[in-house]
């Protein structure tokens, strides 16, 4: 099965070995999105609904590089650090997925650095 890296223009280089999509047989696996600039720090400290943003437009334009977009997204994974931030993540989201939603989880648990307060993954088919 051929395969393909999706790496969007000014994408900064991972903390880990990885990369931002992998698109196979028109299914295109997105990796853990942080809301990161392009030197890996993290941007909008102590704002859940703005890091979910950032995350969300990340997952956008790792898809239109694919040839997607955000009505392909099939699977979401999404981790918090605090259930406190449950309803502010998900006024976010509800703007990226108006129509019929994907399927997804949610759990708490800690991220890779302390100051993100959301990681998402994502499934698309496109």
């Amino acid at each position: 099965m051929p395969k393909e890296i999706i790496v969007p223009a000014g994408t900064g280089i991972p903390l880990a070995p990885f990369v931002p999509a992998t698109k196979a047989d028109n299914i295109v696996y997105v990796s853990g999105t942080l809301a990161f600039d392009e030197n890996n720090n993290v941007v909008h400290v102590g704002d859940c609904a703005a890091q979910a943003r950032h995350i969300l437009e990340t997952i956008k334009k790792v898809l239109e590089t694919a040839g997607g977009n955000m009505a392909d997204v099939t699977f979401n994974h999404i981790f918090l650090t605090d259930w406190a931030n449950y309803a502010a993540f998900n006024e976010v989201y509800a703007e990226y997925f108006p129509g019929d939603k994907p399927a997804r989880y949610c759990v708490q648990t800690g991220l890779v650095k302390p100051d993100a307060l959301v990681e998402i993954a994502s499934v698309a088919h496109v």
